[in-house]
């Protein structure tokens, strides 16, 4: 399988004056938050309000900052999380993905909404 990329919108739901920013992100359903680079976190103004220890692919491990709220939406999905803040290109990790019930398709290399729930997101709570 491949990498899977994606285009998402990202806002600052806390400062609706602000533009969205249509950002291309890598999908990876192994990664649990989003993650968004420094200079868009600036561009969104998104405050820093704790940090988290994440675990790296390379095997180390390294305390982020970690801000919110985000809002991010994809087609007719949305939704408010909070977001490490490091790297130079967005994540979209579990976390997100799971809360607007969106899946990925391995062999087409494409994010979409649930097929089984297209109008409305649909979770679980049992």
């Amino acid at each position: 399988m491949g990498l899977v990329y994606s285009t998402i919108i990202l806002s600052n739901p806390v400062l609706p004056e602000l533009k969205p920013i249509e950002v291309k992100c890598l999908v990876d359903t192994g990664s649990t938050f989003l993650c968004i680079p420094p200079h868009i976190a600036t561009q969104l103004q998104i405050k820093t309000i704790d940090t988290r220890e994440a675990s790296l692919a390379d095997g180390g491990s390294k305390t982020v900052p970690y801000g919110g709220p985000v809002k991010v939406s994809f087609e007719n999905r949305s939704c408010f999380t909070g977001t490490l803040i490091l790297g130079d290109e967005v994540l979209l990790g579990a976390v997100p993905m799971e809360d607007m019930d969106l899946v990925v398709h391995p062999k087409l290399l494409k994010l979409t909404v649930n097929p089984e729930s297209p109008n409305i997101a649909r979770g679980h709570l049992k």
